[in-house]
């Protein structure tokens, strides 16, 4: 089975579309969506509605930090242009579409393979894997071989020795990575909707699970129309400019 891994996709039409239309060549069985479906992007619903669509069909998807702000109110933390989309999208969802959003599961897990937004040790305090001491602590709070997680917007790759070494890398785009059985590991596949690592391209990653085989992805998409929106609906304009620059 080969599964799809698409995380951070916050609102983002241009960028999703064109991760599912590069998805749909690569002979995808089952589709991840590692949460954070809304938030900084101008087409929520879109974004809701396609997930949506795909969890009928038997997609996995889990709770980001912007969808539980949406339904649950916006955490102090949140930086105030987050929290002024949050407001902003709340208004634009239905009824279904919210209680699509308040459904989501925080984790889940299948076969050997975990799905979560943030981390594997404590999913709803929303703490970033920024290094190998988060990822250290998110590996070892869960029996799972594979951890595949969000929230991070840098593709990322961890991976833990059985006497318990950490390593970790960049991976490159198209590239198939063997995951080896000796080791257990993290995968951040970067996100979909708004990349920061200076490369405006949208991320996801494939995952072989005869294999254990990893390919990141990323995917060209039209920048100045998602940026464009953002404008149009008011939202802060520096949201725009992050896409425009991968920021």
């Amino acid at each position: 089975m080969k599964i799809a891994l698409i995380a951070d996709l916050h609102a983002n039409r241009e960028s999703v579309g064109a991760v599912m239309a590069h998805a749909s060549t690569q002979g995808i069985d089952r589709y991840a969506f590692l949460g954070d479906f809304v938030g900084y992007g101008a087409d929520p619903g879109w974004v809701v509605d396609l997930v949506r669509d795909h969890v009928e069909r038997g997609a996995i998807a889990v709770m980001g930090n912007h969808d539980a702000a949406v339904v649950q109110g916006p955490l102090p933390t949140m930086i105030p242009e987050a929290r002024q989309v949050v407001e902003w999208t709340r208004e634009r969802l239905d009824a279904e579409q919210l209680a699509f959003l308040a459904a989501m599961p925080m984790s889940v897990t299948d076969a050997d393979r975990l799905f979560v937004h943030a981390n594997a040790f404590a999913p709803a305090d929303w703490a970033y894997v920024l290094g190998r001491m988060e990822a250290v602590r998110s590996l070892q709070s869960t029996n799972a071989r594979f951890t595949f997680c969000g929230h991070v917007h840098d593709p990322k790759l961890f991976h833990l020795t059985g006497t318990g070494k950490i390593g970790d890398f960049v991976p490159s785009d198209g590239m198939p990575i063997p995951l080896s059985e000796q080791r257990r590991w993290l995968v951040i596949p970067g996100s979909a909707g708004q990349p920061r690592d200076g490369n405006p391209a949208a991320c996801y990653a494939t995952f072989e699970t005869a294999s254990s085989t990893l390919t990141y992805f990323r995917v060209p998409y039209d920048t100045e129309s998602a940026g464009a929106k953002i404008r149009a609906a008011g939202l802060p304009q520096r949201l725009a400019r992050r896409l425009e620059h991968g920021e």
